[in-house]
């Protein structure tokens, strides 16, 4: 009797989150699907607000600093590979076990994360953790696509922008506050920062599980494990090369072998998505579509720089004003207070305007203002004042990029391909973001001692005492340092070269960010403004069944995307039936 009770509890919240006959949903559903989907979103955002800004501290604790760039890269290699097989999964099988499992093994990976003793350890950990993390921001945003109209999408901007925005303010004061503990309940203060998301991540698999339950047409299919395996060996070898190559040299043996590993794995992965069609990991054809393509050239572009730039503001506070990671985190509010406003105007206006091109464009140019402008101004004791106005350039830049880009691929793209498509601009920006990462740490770190060095040589050149603390440092070996950045504080007379070396190498990472974001102007001059669409995805689906919308607009160019991305709400009769399966998934 009791299984029977909660058998028809179950169908009754089924019921309840299910569209109507037409695909439409009501606010009220909406909502209620969205708070689900807000609270695995938060737990993706505040991770990765969280460890960036206690990275310091974890990489000084376990000795390598200058080994961060591989638990951050593995990260994301990992999320960035698994990002495109959710899309491609969930389009086949349905959104909803698989956001399921991508929480599991992030909060899995979690407890790894806190149990590590080495950098290599919390490398490895944070790759699991990237497995699930890979999941959680692609697929909220596919599920978004198929139950909110392109033109109605910013109604709901708000709540996005909320959860982006308290993650972002929560994280960094969450991530200093326990990286600025030496123990708390007998555990060091830094791994509760991997195990608060234990809670957090069953509070995120139980409201998904309560209520998200969208009908699902399942398809006959071919999983592209190929292609899954030639994406690991073009990708891996590339990245390994970004943060050895200074130990290697750029022109070795070794960085050479991955250079040739890695254009193998990609000759390999686009004859993999060749042979496997439509069920290819990342179709080709995806290709021919013009808003498809310039978002994914102009996705990596924007990705590189935005990492290159986010990274390196919260170490330059910690290291070089000597903030806590608590008072850094706090001092990234006008950044974060950028990113909401800009999301958040940008979602108004196209919701009134229906255009959305204009805002990567300005976005873009604010950016690389924003770069080009703090590296211009940073110095070692330049004031957080002096540096906030262009961290809000810096936000509005990025708001103006983010939502903008992945509502102009869900729009032209055929509704079927919902998830795909958005798994794959989310790809390469992370794509874009790994291989920044790694290349702006791995430019930093082979920067950082030349700079030092020469301040260092100047102070002692001006100062006994300072050069007497050189020969000591000199006898300990400056790697010790930047391994460790907090004995620098043992040699008091050296502590402002360092920190004026520290600052000329991140003034010269921005200035390369800001270069790289340039590219992605002219590359989204490209980008079409087609008209938005009245139909959610599921609505675009249900009547493509029924007969009523264009043929699939791969196969069909930009015209025939119109067509199904027409703005006016078109008379679509309600289908007769539900697709075959309706099982919520």
């Amino acid at each position: 009797m009791s299984q029977t009770r909660a058998a028809d509890r179950a169908s009754r919240r089924r019921t309840a989150a299910a569209p109507d006959a037409d695909g439409t949903f009501t606010h009220r559903q909406i909502v209620t699907i969205l708070v689900g989907l807000m609270v695995a979103m938060f737990l993706a955002a505040l991770d990765q607000t969280v460890v960036s800004t206690a990275i310091r501290t974890i990489a000084d604790d376990l000795q390598g600093y200058d080994l961060q760039a591989w638990a951050t890269t593995a990260f994301l290699i990992t999320s960035t590979i698994a990002t495109p097989l959710y899309g491609k999964l969930s389009d086949i099988y349905g959104r909803r076990p698989f956001y399921l499992f991508a929480i599991g093994v992030f909060v899995i990976g979690s407890i790894l994360c806190g149990m590590a003793d080495t950098m290599y350890q919390l490398a490895v950990y944070r790759a699991v953790q990237g497995v699930g993390a890979g999941g959680l921001m692609s697929l909220a945003l596919a599920i978004i696509g198929d139950i909110v109209p392109p033109r109605e999408r910013s109604r709901y901007q708000g709540y996005f922008m909320a959860v982006f925005g308290s993650s972002s303010v929560l994280g960094p004061v969450v991530g200093g506050f326990f990286a600025g503990q030496d123990s708390l309940l007998g555990i060091d203060g830094w791994r509760w920062i991997f195990y608060v998301n234990v809670p957090l991540g069953a509070l995120a698999f139980a409201a998904v599980w309560r209520v998200l339950h969208l009908p699902h047409e399942r398809r006959e299919h071919r999983i592209d494990w190929p292609g899954a395996v030639t994406l690991i060996a073009f990708l891996v070898p590339l990245l390994v090369v970004a943060e050895q190559g200074r130990v290697w040299g750029w022109t070795s043996g070794q960085a050479v072998l991955c250079y040739v590993v890695g254009a193998v794995g990609f000759v390999l992965f686009v004859l993999s998505q060749r042979a496997y069609g439509d069920d290819a990991l990342l179709p080709l054809r995806l290709f021919r579509d013009r808003t498809f393509t310039v978002s994914a050239i102009g996705s990596v572009v924007m990705g590189a720089g935005m990492f290159g730039g986010l990274l390196l503001l919260p170490q330059y506070l910690q290291i070089v004003h000597g903030s806590s990671p608590t008072v850094a985190g706090l001092q990234m509010v006008p950044l974060v207070l950028g990113i909401m406003s800009g999301g958040i105007i940008a979602g108004n206006t196209i919701s009134r305007t229906g255009r959305y091109k204009v805002f990567p464009l300005i976005g873009v140019g604010l950016m690389v203002v924003a770069l080009v402008s703090l590296s211009m101004v940073v110095e070692a004791d330049t004031s957080v004042w002096t540096m906030a106005p262009f961290m809000v350039m810096l936000g509005l830049g990025l708001g103006f990029n983010f939502q903008p880009v992945i509502l102009a691929v869900q729009n032209a793209v055929s509704p079927k391909e919902m998830g795909v498509a958005t798994s794959s601009v989310t790809f390469f920006r992370q794509m874009g973001g790994t291989i920044g990462t790694a290349a702006f740490l791995s430019l930093l770190f082979t920067r950082m001692p030349v700079e030092i060095e020469a301040r260092i040589r100047e102070a002692a050149a001006n100062s006994p005492e300072a050069a007497q603390q050189a020969l000591q440092l000199q006898q300990l070996g400056l790697e010790e340092v930047t391994s460790d950045t907090t004995r620098i504080l043992g040699f008091p007379l050296l502590v402002d070269p360092f920190r004026e070396g520290f600052t000329a190498s991140v003034d010269l990472v921005f200035l390369v960010a800001a270069g790289v974001v340039a590219v992605g102007f002219f590359v989204f001059l490209f980008l079409p403004q087609l008209e938005l669409s009245a139909k959610s995805g599921i609505q675009a689906r249900q009547g493509a069944a029924a007969g009523t919308t264009a043929d699939d607009p791969g196969d069909g160019g930009e015209q025939a995307i119109e067509a199904v991305g027409a703005v006016a709400p078109l008379s679509v009769a309600p289908p007769t039936g539900r697709p075959r399966d309706t099982g919520a998934r």
